[in-house]
């Protein structure tokens, strides 16, 4: 007869035994750096003035405009229109003071009209263009190839949602000229080639949106803070509002990293920021909940929670490894 104490042993060594096998197995199957893979026509974008295609540039190439903005757009017919149109009216008024700029909208694998309504706008405006996913990546393969085929010193992406308003890039560029001493309007060489990431954040509106969420709805949110302080990023309160600035050269080294594709891509994004010893900083927005959200609650969050889990697990065991430059 076996005696508990035995059992309880055995247990142990039998668990610590299958987590062995499984890190040797994942460490083996895993590639260490992301295959960033890109359709010969997601390489083109459609000019609807000159009705040709034209090729996108690459991040690696020189700035050619102060701030580029990625709009990752999935079926977003609805929603669009309202979002573009606050954000060139304020782009438009700072382009009087000098800031160029571009508004990159990334369709990442739309079947609704969204295409076709952000081919309306760059008709009307020239400083929009349509990157066109042939399939669906995830928001972060979607914001991932907007970035890469960015022209801006730096660069920002925000969510198609319009959830929050464009008036609120003045407290990004505050922060990121505090961190580095200039600004990418009078000095964009120089923040091209500096690093900082600044987040926008509604961590600020916790307390409100406490009063108005159900139960299930709070166990989820807490549950995932939870998680992101266990296997993400500690000190930054709200790891996934959609509206963030980052340095050409920041966006380079993060990017070229990045591995995950889905919802939780923004903590590997912090994650190697992190890593690389990049200056983040954490800027409270205004925020407003808009109708028409793509995340299932729960399917939603277990992918990002199962996403979390290999972020760290993989880097942890090396499996996962972030390429460093020369200047790092």
């Amino acid at each position: 007869m076996i005696s508990p104490g035995h059992l309880l042993l055995y247990a142990i060594v039998f668990a610590v035994i299958c987590i062995i096998v499984f890190s040797i197995a994942l460490f083996i199957i895993t590639e260490p750096h992301p295959h960033i893979w890109r359709d010969e026509k997601e390489k083109y974008f459609f000019n609807p003035k000159t009705e040709n295609s034209e090729v996108f540039p690459s991040l690696h190439d020189s700035w050619s405009v102060h701030l580029s903005v990625i709009v990752p757009a999935y079926n977003e017919e609805q929603r669009l229109p309202t979002m573009l149109d606050e954000c060139l009216e304020y782009l438009e008024n700072r382009l009087k003071n000098g800031c160029t700029y571009e508004v990159i909208v990334v369709s990442d694998g739309s079947t609704d009209k969204t295409v076709d309504i952000a081919h309306n706008y760059a008709l009307k405006h020239e400083n929009i263009r349509v990157l066109n996913l042939v399939r669906n990546r995830g928001k972060g393969g979607a914001v991932r190839l907007g970035i890469l085929s960015a022209r801006g010193s730096a660069i920002l992406f925000a969510d198609a949602d319009g959830a929050t308003k464009f008036s609120d890039l003045e407290k990004l560029d505050n922060s990121l000229t505090s961190i580095l001493g200039f600004n990418y309007v009078n000095n964009p060489n120089e923040v091209s080639s500096s690093h900082a990431v600044v987040c926008g954040s509604r961590a600020h509106l916790e307390e409100e949106e406490t009063a108005k969420r159900t139960f299930f709805r709070l166990l989820l949110m807490h549950g995932f803070h939870f998680l992101v302080w266990c296997w993400g990023v500690r000190g930054i309160r709200d790891t996934q509002c959609g509206f963030k600035l980052i340095t050409r050269e920041s966006a380079r080294a993060i990017f070229q990293a990045l591995h995950v594709e889905r919802w939780a891509f923004d903590v590997e994004m912090l994650y190697i920021a992190r890593k690389l010893n990049i200056p983040i900083t954490e800027i409270p927005v205004n925020w407003t909940e808009i109708e028409g959200s793509k995340i299932v609650p729960l399917w939603s969050w277990l992918q990002m929670g199962t996403d979390l889990f290999f972020i760290w697990y993989k880097y942890k065991i090396r499996a996962w490894k972030i390429k460093r430059s020369k200047q790092m």
